[in-house]
């Protein structure tokens, strides 16, 4: 069942197997963000402060649906995870055909539903044809990336899919591959085709398509037992659903959060809006706080992507009945968490010192002491709290890996309250009225408090089946 790329979970030393397998996605995970920073380095010293303000605007909205089909896959998953850990060659297979299968009519629903609430989404967070370079580039750049929705689900669930029997190491040597491509369809589309946003989007919609074609081929050829037949592609409802019992929850998750981050988008915008309603000239909110929001993400890639080991390595032990490994697993797990806590978290407060990190995607005439506050201010209250968000994803993909997605979607909806909670109220009582232009720097710090409460909040709900399941051994 294993190719030489390939890794066997159940076997060696916990905390072993699981820094070996998750290293090259953690390599993946940077590289995806690479994706990110390029289109941020190169849109930042190219296009106006209002341009800029318009791609940091619609990260919520990207993430909604985006995040909702990566979920899916990683979900999905779970199940290949668990016929590879019984050595289950048949079962593993037609998981994989479901995986297609599923994935097909996913991207497809979600395509539709995206393009044809693009516009009332944007009036949500308060990006609207009033501010017409705002708005267009914000819409721009988001029906480019939504139309491409189906290449970055099928990058996602192949990558997941050969992560589940064990092999971390192809998706990066194809995603190596896809990076360089990005990067240099940037260049070539914003600055020599003059194609803005659109081009910056187009990059990476056909970045990712290549890396998928690549890895689908190489899979087929490499794993005699994902390369599918056609009667594995035969209607079972029941397969089907077991499948969709992973993956909903997970991607409901995912998007119920992108829920939460565009109420928060919301305020963020009002912070750059004036008694008029017209936003005013830097948008120092929305470009400070989009710059340290790409700087968040890039450091949170470790936690991350250890998660997503964490969810292969409990599902083959989970089908091969190791519950013990499960067990010192999360132990060694938290414990490599917590050291990656202190060394990303410092990095990040390093970088804030006269707001390094805003050079690297603004260009310096949108950089000003207001962009460095707003951008600094969020920084000095989440990064010290980013213990919670490691905690969260060890927790929240273990319980998906030992079939307790339920847990996984309670999370989501805790952390999606507690989001909503914090944003609605919070700012607007500590800044003693309706936020704007002229609100306290107290009222930004308060919003700023949004995403740590939200973690926390998810993890007193994740830690249960921990607890439950993987100490007391009540599966």
């Amino acid at each position: 069942m294993k190719t030489k790329s390939a890794l066997d979970l159940r076997q060696g030393r916990e905390y072993k197997a699981l820094l070996r397998f998750s290293l090259p996605i953690i390599l993946s995970y940077l590289l995806q963000q690479i994706y990110t920073l390029s289109d941020a380095v190169i849109c930042g010293q190219t296009l106006s402060s209002n341009e800029i303000a318009g791609v940091n605007d619609i990260a919520p909205l990207t993430f909604l649906f985006l995040q909702f089909a990566f979920g899916c896959t990683a979900g999905f998953g779970v199940l290949t995870s668990y016929f590879v850990g019984q050595k289950n060659e048949t079962e593993t297979r037609r998981s994989f055909a479901a995986q297609i299968l599923l994935g097909a009519i996913v991207s497809v629903i979600l395509t539709l539903t995206a393009i044809f609430t693009l516009n009332p989404l944007l009036s949500f967070i308060g990006v609207t044809p009033a501010n017409y370079e705002v708005h267009k580039a914000a819409y721009e750049y988001c029906f480019v990336l939504f139309l491409g929705i189906a290449a970055q689900l099928m990058y996602n669930l192949i990558c997941s899919v050969l992560r589940s029997v064990g092999d971390s190491v192809t998706p990066l040597w194809f995603l190596v591959v896809s990076t360089v491509l990005n990067v240099a369809l940037d260049l070539l589309f914003i600055i020599v085709f003059k194609w803005g946003v659109i081009g910056a989007a187009a990059a990476t919609v056909a970045a990712q398509a290549v890396s998928a074609i690549g890895c689908f081929v190489y899979t087929f050829r490499k794993y005699p037992m994902l390369k599918v037949k056609r009667s594995d592609f035969k209607p079972d409802l029941k397969f089907w659903g077991r499948h969709l019992r992973q993956g909903f929850p997970l991607g409901l998750q995912s998007s119920i959060l992108a829920i939460g981050l565009i109420v928060m988008q919301n305020k963020i915008v009002a912070f750059d809006t004036d008694s008029l309603g017209q936003m005013i000239a830097g948008t120092p909110a929305q470009n400070g706080y989009g710059a340290a929001c790409k700087l968040n993400n890039f450091l949170m890639c470790p936690f991350m992507a250890f998660g997503t080991a964490v969810v292969s390595f409990n599902a083959q032990n989970l089908g091969a009945g190791e519950y013990d490994r499960i067990r010192r697993g999360t132990t060694q797990s938290m414990i490599i968490i917590a050291v990656m806590y202190v060394v990303f978290a410092g990095l990040g407060l390093l970088l804030t010192i006269n707001g390094a990190y805003q050079y690297i995607f603004l260009s310096k005439d949108k950089i000003s002491a207001e962009s460095i506050k707003f951008g600094n201010l969020y920084m000095y209250v989440s990064l010290p709290c980013f213990i919670f968000l490691g905690l969260l994803f060890i927790w929240r993909n273990g319980d998906q890996g030992i079939g307790k997605p339920g847990y996984t979607l309670g999370a989501g909806i805790a952390e999606l309250i507690a989001r909503i909670v914090v944003c609605l109220i919070l700012p607007t009582l500590i800044n003693g009225g309706a936020i704007s232009v002229s609100a306290s720097s107290a009222a930004f710090v308060a919003l700023s408090f949004a995403d740590p409460i939200a973690w926390l909040c998810a993890d007193i709900i994740l830690i249960i089946p921990v607890i439950r399941c993987v100490y007391g051994k009540k599966y």
